[in-house]
């Protein structure tokens, strides 16, 4: 288990006005319509969520860094535990045609609108309740997505992981967290469907505690 990161130069480019977003008075609404994951999560008013998530390229830079730290090639298989759109998974393909992917997120509308060259690798499921055998895939991934688990669902998914990965096979999951107050604060201000919120440290004793034995990164809203 390592801390490797790979994902929060993409975090860090997109501005946010956290105080904004708090003093909307309407956040909790907000955040129950998000934690739907549909339409307005997705592709709706930026309040909601993504404000339009499309795709743009943006992953080519982490699927480059994973094939390359993680040996991924012709006959290797990834699973993505919370795939969106599978985005990442495309860029994966393009890197190594012959690489085996599969994805599974909660949301029936991100699959619907997928990325359709990844599209018929992917399934609607929870990261608690994985359907896929064990020891499975050479490398689990899981991107933004179990911060979004209470903990009692968080220990479940976290085993699942361990469980359809293959003995010698890799993890890479990255959440949100904080160092600090002032990131805390920001956080908390931002966030939609967050449910877990950890410090680093916290979240390194509970992979320790609930078995995950992958690598790991956060991103903080700085």
């Amino acid at each position: 288990m390592a801390h490797v990161d790979f994902f929060s130069h993409l975090h860090k480019k997109t501005q946010r006005n956290y105080l904004e977003r708090a003093a909307r008075g309407d956040k909790a609404h907000c955040a129950e319509v998000a934690k739907r994951f549909g339409a307005d999560y997705w592709d709706g008013d930026r309040k909601y969520g993504y404000g339009g998530y499309r795709y743009d390229g943006r992953y080519a830079s982490v699927a480059k860094a994973l094939v390359d730290h993680y040996g991924l090639k012709a006959g290797r298989s990834v699973l993505d535990v919370g795939c969106g759109k599978g985005f990442l998974l495309h860029e994966l393909k393009v890197l190594v045609p012959q690489l085996e992917v599969q994805g599974l997120d909660i949301s029936a509308y991100a699959i619907e609108r997928a990325k359709e060259e990844v599209k018929p690798f992917l399934s609607q499921g929870r990261a608690q309740e994985l359907p896929y055998e064990d020891g499975t895939f050479d490398l689990v991934i899981s991107i933004t997505t179990l911060h979004n688990l209470y903990i009692y669902d968080l220990e479940k998914a976290l085993k699942e992981i361990e469980r359809v990965k293959k003995p010698e096979g890799s993890g890479y999951i990255v959440v949100e967290s904080y160092r600090n107050e002032k990131e805390k604060d920001n956080m908390l201000n931002w966030q939609l469907t967050c449910e877990c919120f950890f410090t680093p440290q916290e979240w390194e004793w509970l992979f320790r505690k609930f078995g995950y034995s992958g690598d790991y990164s956060f991103i903080y809203f700085e």
